[in-house]
């Protein structure tokens, strides 16, 4: 039996696109081909000097901290049979003074239903353990809040 290990994990989930920049400040990337991709198209361009239509880079790279850690936590609900369907994750991204790179994310989970202090600590665990959450910077401040429905 094959050990598994982070170099092998790494290698399954390398994630691979082609970003072909298509002028006007707007630029289109595609999945590579991988196992279940179906080449889905992401286009991207700057909200100052482009048209403003689609996600800027910056958005994109909230759009996948949210869904990092939304999937992670979806992980361990599927496990745990924990329904956390309806959560949201809001993300405030801004720059730093010289804006030369990102100095804060907030995160600010607004979750669907109440869940057991066991269920909650479990869920929380789950969003902090997103590996994109941990490739930033470490002067990034990263804060994160969860709000629960009060029964």
């Amino acid at each position: 039996m094959k050990n598994s290990s982070n170099t092998d994990r790494c290698e399954k989930a390398m994630a691979k696109i082609s970003m072909t920049y298509d002028g006007f400040q707007h630029a289109t990337s595609v999945q590579e081909e991988r196992e279940n991709a179906r080449g889905k198209t992401v286009a991207t361009d700057c909200p100052y000097t482009g048209k403003g239509e689609e996600f800027s880079p910056l958005e994109l790279t909230g759009s996948g901290v949210a869904g990092c850690c939304l999937i992670s936590m979806g992980t361990l609900a599927m496990r745990r049979e924990i329904d956390i369907s309806g959560t949201r994750l809001d993300v405030e991204l801004s720059w730093t003074e010289r804006t030369d790179r990102i100095g804060a994310i907030d995160l600010t989970f607004t979750m669907a239903k109440s869940y057991t202090p066991k269920e909650r600590l479990l869920l929380e665990r789950a969003a902090d353990a997103c590996p994109i959450k941990h490739s930033f910077h470490p002067d990034t401040k990263i804060t994160t809040r969860f709000i629960y429905p009060e029964y």
